[in-house]
């Protein structure tokens, strides 16, 4: 599986963006899609993820409704829009999936198989 995630850039404080991720290859193995980030000098924490079916979505205690994930099943695409953001949402954005495990575990990004190359997010005030 081969993630490719896009649409980062630069914002000011209040404004949105809107993240894409595109998954390639052998995409039947993917069972939840998401989002990670890491800003500088911080560990990668969870942001978002879905199931590839779409039934359910997990978001990070700190994204407190500002940000919604969603996925077009038909072009392997998971998305992340972010809205009202913040200077502490500047990071970078990594796209990540697994296989079926434990629902317990998909906040832990170990648990994740697959990773995309990361965008960059910079919220300017």
């Amino acid at each position: 599986v081969q993630l490719q995630a896009s649409g980062g850039g630069l914002v000011q404080t209040g404004g949105s963006l809107r993240l894409s991720c595109a998954a390639s290859g052998r995409t039947t193995s993917i069972y939840v899609m998401g989002w990670f980030r890491q800003a500088p000098g911080k560990e990668r924490e969870f942001v978002a993820t879905i199931t590839w079916s779409g039934a359910n979505t997990y978001y990070g205690d700190f994204v407190k409704g500002r940000f919604t994930i969603s996925r077009d099943n038909a072009q392997n695409t998971v998305y992340l829009q972010m809205n009202s953001l913040k200077s502490e949402d500047t990071a970078v954005y990594y796209c990540a999936a697994r296989g079926p495990k434990g629902l317990s575990t998909i906040k832990m990004l170990r648990t994740y198989d697959y990773w995309g190359q990361g965008t960059l997010v910079t919220v300017s005030s």
